[in-house]
């Protein structure tokens, strides 16, 4: 099965994080850095920092470790 079908499979329903943040928050789950993320994302550092807040903030944790966690738990990642 196709990956990015299989994770949009897992990510319908009540999962409150788009596919972007999804996304980086998997990238995150490895321990790179915000630039390693950028760069294996094809996006500005900025950008990801931001995604991640995003996804910190929707999942009210206070780290992005924390929030990959929260989201590899629920299966969304």
């Amino acid at each position: 099965m196709d990956p990015d079908i299989a994770s949009s499979a897992l990510t319908e329903g009540d999962c409150p994080l788009s596919d972007r943040e999804l996304e980086v928050l998997r990238a995150s789950r490895t321990g790179a850095s915000i630039r390693e993320i950028a760069d294996q994302v094809h996006l500005a550092p900025g950008t990801v920092r931001n995604y991640l807040s995003a996804a910190m903030s929707k999942l009210g944790v206070s780290s992005r470790h924390a929030a990959a966690h929260r989201a590899w738990e629920e299966g969304w990642i």
